[in-house]
């Protein structure tokens, strides 16, 4: 019996990861078909959001059966709860990268990022990606260090996203309004799907020493 209870706290982590690294593959794909005005790219990423709310619900099933059969305390219900709640912050990424995709489908055949912001939209996205994939990683290995490090690896993104609005309020923009909302949409996106990213890897340090992340000592 307490073997299948392990084999269902491992199934639950191993839920996440798999989520973690399909969101990550999304908002990967969902750049280049913004970036690219392709639109098949962009219904793939769209169609493809389902699956993220089906791997939600089937994780959250898992955690509920484990509360309702097991009653776990301490460490494990710390496991279960805080995995009920990473869940929510991929599923939400998903959400993110769905909305940076149906943003290329209503400007096409357009682009709706202008050249001149492209490479600064590319670098978001790449990050983006990158900044989940180590969150996927933190909550395999349960490093407290990679976790903390990817909320200072998140300060990037917030760069580029004042980058953005800078570049927004000069005077010499020529792209009108609605390409403004549009690139003001796009940054808000990648700057949100980052910090759902942080979030994980913030709660895996919750996970392993039971404090939080802003409550740990500085030498940790």
């Amino acid at each position: 019996m307490r073997q299948v209870y392990r084999e269902e706290l491992n199934a639950i982590s191993e839920g996440l990861v798999e989520m973690a690294n399909l969101v990550g593959s999304l908002i990967g794909l969902a750049t280049t078909a913004l970036l690219d005005a392709d639109l098949q790219l962009a219904e793939t990423v769209i169609s493809a959001d389902r699956r993220v709310d089906e791997r939600q619900r089937n994780l959250e099933g898992r955690a509920i059966a484990v509360l309702a059969r097991q009653q776990p305390v301490a460490t494990d219900l710390r496991i279960v709860v805080t995995s009920l709640r990473m869940s929510a912050d991929l599923e939400r990424s998903g959400d993110l990268a769905q909305h940076v995709a149906k943003l290329a489908r209503m400007r096409y055949p357009q682009r709706a990022v202008p050249r001149d912001l492209r490479r600064t939209v590319l670098e978001m996205g790449q990050l983006a990606q990158r900044l989940m994939a180590q969150a996927a990683e933190v909550i395999i290995t349960g490093d407290v260090k990679a976790a903390l490090q990817l909320e200072q690896d998140d300060d990037r993104m917030d760069e580029l996203h004042r980058a953005v609005f800078q570049h927004l309020m000069d005077e010499q923009w020529q792209h009108g309004v609605e390409t403004a909302v549009d690139v003001t949409l796009v940054g808000r996106y990648y700057e949100r799907f980052a910090d759902h990213a942080v979030s994980v890897a913030q709660r895996v340090v919750y996970l392993v020493t039971g404090e939080r992340a802003d409550e740990l000592p500085p030498d940790i």
